[in-house]
């Protein structure tokens, strides 16, 4: 299992809300455009946006001081939201061959790389926890799940690895 899993590195973690106007202005800031198609993500730099709803982004950054307030210096007076909740969460990477067939063992979407491609992101379940889950390459996956549910993922996604599969 140490190979399939680990930890992603240190981010800032903020969610993004907000109409048009104030995306536009968070793109300035971001440089690059927030994704607007369903379930997708963009990415520049090391700074990610995960499309979470119509009016909804979760921003993963490099723990750099200084992108909420330019974010919300560009964003202005424009009604929106943003949330620091880097504190709430931690980040997950699960990669390997074998791991679309782990997630599958809790997870109940489709995970093949045709119903689910490189970019993918969406919220679901694991197990009995809610997370974020994001396709980053062809066998590797990124988690965000709350901190609070960590360790009972990490035990599950051990379990799930270890477990024989049956014909």
């Amino acid at each position: 299992m140490a190979d399939l899993m680990s930890n992603a590195p240190a981010m800032a973690r903020h969610v993004l809300r907000g109409r048009l106007e104030a995306l536009s202005a968070a793109e300035g800031a971001l440089g690059f455009a927030l994704p607007r198609e369903a379930c997708r993500s963009s990415s520049l730099n090391g700074t990610h946006a995960l499309w979470l709803g119509p009016d909804e982004w979760l921003i993963l950054s490099a723990p750099e001081a200084g992108l909420r307030d330019r974010l919300e210096v560009a964003m202005g007076a424009h009604p929106h939201s943003l949330v620091e909740v880097t504190d709430r969460q931690v980040g997950l990477v699960i990669s390997g061959a074998e791991a679309e067939t782990v997630l599958s063992v809790g997870c109940p979407l489709d995970l093949d790389q045709a119903a689910f491609p490189i970019g993918m992101c969406t919220r679901t379940v694991l197990s009995k926890a809610e997370i974020v889950l994001w396709r980053t390459g062809p066998q590797t996956f990124h988690l965000e799940v709350w901190r609070s549910f960590a360790a009972y993922l990490h035990q599950f996604l051990t379990a799930s690895a270890v477990v024989p599969a049956t014909d």
